[in-house]
């Protein structure tokens, strides 16, 4: 089972601070209790280390993710097609034609309740874009990039 498989991702968390580690792993944890039969993908990238859970081994099928901003240590919790999601509490953010998210900046205001819901519509949603059914595959952990920039320790500041 791919939870367990972390050494990608906790090398790409390391610059952050522990907090913000901490509660990246914490929602990690969360999602992978639930869908523990999907796949996690992750995007070291230059601006952000994201991953995200999918039925397939492609972006497109993403349902929810999450990412740490590598300058602003955001950690966002967020849902790949938003956009097509209801939000009834309307507490997404974001105004583009995809992506929402919410902002978590402690797990003990996380919405757990509410954002299972959310889940569980952007799973069924993410499965109905799925055009061949071959291509779904279970429970894998995918490094899909790898950032060529240098990342900047957590206390370290550009100057």
């Amino acid at each position: 089972m791919s939870k367990e498989q972390t050494d990608d991702l906790m090398k790409f968390l390391k610059p952050f601070p522990k907090d913000i580690q901490e509660t990246a792993l914490w929602l990690r944890e969360f999602v992978w209790d639930l869908y523990p039969k999907t796949n996690e993908l992750i995007y070291d990238n230059y601006n952000a280390v994201a991953f995200g859970w999918s039925v397939t081994d492609k972006l497109g099928h993403t349902f929810c993710s999450i990412a740490v901003g590598r300058s602003s240590h955001n950690v966002h919790f967020g849902f790949y097609w938003g956009s097509e999601i209801s939000d009834p509490d309307r507490i997404l953010l974001g105004q583009g034609n995809q992506y929402r998210y919410i902002l978590v900046k402690r797990k003990e205001n996380f919405p757990k309740t509410y954002i299972k819901q959310l889940m569980k519509e952007a799973y069924a949603n993410s499965l109905a874009k799925v055009k061949d059914p071959k291509q779904i595959v279970n429970g894998q952990t995918i490094t899909k990039s790898i950032s060529e920039a240098k990342r900047k320790p957590a206390n370290k500041k550009k100057k």
